[in-house]
């Protein structure tokens, strides 16, 4: 359903924490966990769920609408092959 997370990131990841812990002899505040993951998840090209709702609900009234569009040109296309062929002169 959703691509996997590129590896890169928890090699990163596991850097920053790791430097981070050495830096703090071995005890990283909340503060500083929550700033490394927000640094790290902020390198991935992500969209919030609201962003995601919404383009979701575009799709959906984009295939609805294409639907509705070809069946008019279904119908359009059987009333022109319907119609009584032009007369020649």
């Amino acid at each position: 359903m959703f691509p996997p997370l590129p590896k890169q990131l928890f090699k990163h990841l596991a850097e920053d924490l790791s430097e981070a812990l050495v830096q703090r002899g071995g005890v990283l505040p909340q503060k500083e966990l929550q700033a490394l993951l927000q640094s790290a998840l902020g390198r991935l090209n992500l969209v919030t769920r609201e962003e995601f709702d919404a383009q979701a609900a575009v799709l959906l009234r984009t295939r609805e609408k294409v639907e509705q569009l070809e069946k008019e040109v279904t119908t359009l296309s059987a009333t022109i092959a319907s119609l009584p062929a032009p007369e020649q002169k």
